[in-house]
């Protein structure tokens, strides 16, 4: 059973459909984005999820509960809503933004007991924003605007996370921080997250799974490999002025720490997916023999824990291949991309011959 899912779940205004029969299953610690062109419904799936909206008809499930079932009381518990608008804070500290997590929490007077104050220091603490505590909150850039708003989240200790379109205003360097901080919290607390992104480029990268809304419904839900694929993007934007390349991404989050123990054997493209599971995972790696022109270098540069890397048009070294030998040695976790090598890839040829017999 998910954590999260639905049943022929359909959402709209009124008690008039925009969108029908969606039906999704997340597992704790997992992200979903919405992805698809403005106007589509996923602001209005993610209204429906947090019960700011009615549905239109089926169900939704909140750890197998049916959300119908949850109370306004018990929701703000289990799940927390990080939507675009301002919030009225005039006065208020950063930290006062913060505590506001906790109101579920207290009584009807809103008095924040010692426990309250140690979650929003460590809610505060753990998005890295403790020097903001006594700052203006109306003072502070977008980028720390997010870090406060997910702070208050956390302070209500949920298990679902709900974001709209959190990134939208931040330039990229905040966008990469934020969204992986974003990470860094769901593998910490085992948080779920739903959320909407018009990035197509990080929901690629971040998404354990996504769903695709487009004119016609929910199109395509499934891994990021398999929506961007075979041109699909193209066809749910009808792009018509332009293109959109699905392999040509150059933005990577950051790499998983630790010392690897997963050897990934790729090259001509085939690693990429892989490369960018693993990093969504959280599990460090090593990759190669991969040439410096390949198109899976870039990505097993910006993510693998090392790579061992060949120069342009040479034939594989025998110091590479006994450089890829000594992490074999030392991993415990084989993944091959690939079966195929060309007449100078006797090396990968000869590791893919390792790899085999050493697999069970």
């Amino acid at each position: 059973m998910y954590f999260f899912s639905t049943e022929k779940m359909s959402v709209g205004y009124d008690k008039k459909p925009i969108l029908e029969n969606i039906e999704i299953g997340v597992e704790r610690g997992e992200i979903l984005t919405l992805i698809g062109p403005n106007g589509a419904g996923k602001s209005t799936i993610l209204k429906s999820i947090a019960k700011q909206l009615d549905l239109v008809a089926g169900t939704a499930y909140l750890d197998g509960k049916s959300l119908s079932d949850i109370s306004r009381n018990e929701l703000p518990r289990r799940q927390a809503q990080v939507f675009t608008g301002r919030l009225n804070t005039e006065l208020m500290t950063c930290r006062d933004v913060v505590a506001m997590g906790r109101y579920p929490y207290t009584g009807k007077f809103g008095i924040l007991s010692a426990e309250d104050h140690r979650t929003v220091d460590e809610a505060m603490e753990l998005v890295r924003i403790t020097e903001l505590a006594h700052t203006d909150f109306n003072k502070i850039s977008d980028g720390q605007r997010q870090r406060v708003m997910m702070a208050r989240a956390l302070c209500q200790k949920p298990e679902l996370i709900l974001l709209d379109e959190p990134v939208t205003y931040l330039d990229i360097k905040h966008k990469l921080e934020f969204l992986s901080l974003l990470q860094e919290m769901t593998r910490k607390k085992n948080i779920t997250v739903i959320m909407s992104l018009h990035e197509l480029d990080l929901a690629r990268k971040i998404s354990d799974k996504i769903l695709c809304i487009g004119e016609n419904g929910a199109e395509r839900y499934g891994a990021p490999e398999e929506i961007f694929k075979d041109g699909y993007i193209t066809s749910l934007f009808r792009i018509d002025i332009g293109s959109y390349e699905e392999s040509g991404d150059a933005l990577e989050l950051e790499p998983p720490k630790g010392e690897p123990r997963t050897f990934v054997l790729a090259g001509m493209g085939t690693g990429m997916d892989t490369f960018r599971k693993l990093q969504r995972q959280g599990v460090p790696f090593v990759t190669g023999i991969i040439y410096e022109n390949d198109l899976d270098y870039p990505i097993a540069k910006a993510l693998a824990a090392h790579i061992i890397c060949e120069a342009p048009f040479s034939r594989i070294s025998d110091e590479k291949l006994e450089e890829a030998k000594c992490w074999l040695k030392r991993c415990n976790n084989i993944i091959c991309c690939r079966d195929r090598f060309g007449d100078w890839e006797s090396g990968n040829q000869k590791l893919y011959n390792i790899l085999t017999n050493m697999r069970p």
